[in-house]
């Protein structure tokens, strides 16, 4: 209270939202102890369930609820946003978007950015959630989706958790499935992005043929 928050540490911050301890640890004893199983790495911390959490020894359901909820807050924190709906302009504008939400992930899910005429955003959704080095690109359900927001145009974003941004074979063809599904219909597939990380692939970027 008198030195401002930015004056604590991750380790003291941490404690503040665990708020006790255990008859053996005081709340920073629980908060070193948690910070030091991701590694003193925030952004691996993120990554971890519920399940993981609560199972350490100390914390249990409601710190675990607690500490989550903190970092989906920070994290959403970094997702832009505007009275007037976000307008996607180029890959970077996708990648400002999708990147907090898909960077840290551990396994492959499959969103989908549904734009008006004016590309601005009507909606983000998550399509679809795979394993570690797949996920599944429904063009059906996708262009249903598209019809039922009347829809002009679209993104299909996933991320890599390899780490590697560049497109495999089942990723070519999948883009190509749902650019021919959409274009019957007169709805645009503006780009394909991939998130590995801090890094992405564009196919629109990168002149891989989307028309």
């Amino acid at each position: 209270m008198r030195q401002g928050v930015a004056s604590l540490d991750v380790t003291e911050l941490l404690a503040i939202l665990l708020r006790s301890g255990t008859r053996s640890s005081s709340a920073v004893d629980l908060a070193r102890k948690l910070y030091a199983v991701a590694d003193y790495d925030l952004r691996r911390l993120a990554t971890y369930s519920y399940e993981t959490l609560s199972g350490l020894g100390g914390i249990g359901p409601v710190k675990a609820v607690t500490v989550l909820a903190a970092l989906e807050l920070a994290r959403r924190l970094t997702v832009p946003s505007s009275a007037q709906p976000l307008q996607i302009t180029s890959s970077q504008d996708v990648v400002q978007l999708m990147r907090p939400l898909l960077r840290d992930l551990l396994h492959e899910e499959c969103w989908v950015l549904y734009l008006n005429r004016a590309n601005r955003l009507l909606s983000k959704e998550c399509m679809s959630v795979g394993g570690l080095t797949a996920t599944v690109v429904d063009s059906k359900l996708i262009l249903r989706r598209a019809l039922e927001k009347s829809a002009s145009a679209l993104v299909l974003v996933h991320n890599h958790p390899s780490g590697e941004p560049y497109p495999g074979t089942a990723d070519r063809e999948q883009t190509r499935l749902l650019r021919e599904a959409v274009h019957y219909f007169d709805i645009a597939l503006l780009d394909h992005i991939i998130v590995a990380g801090d890094r992405y692939y564009s196919f629109c970027d990168e002149g891989d043929s989307l028309s």
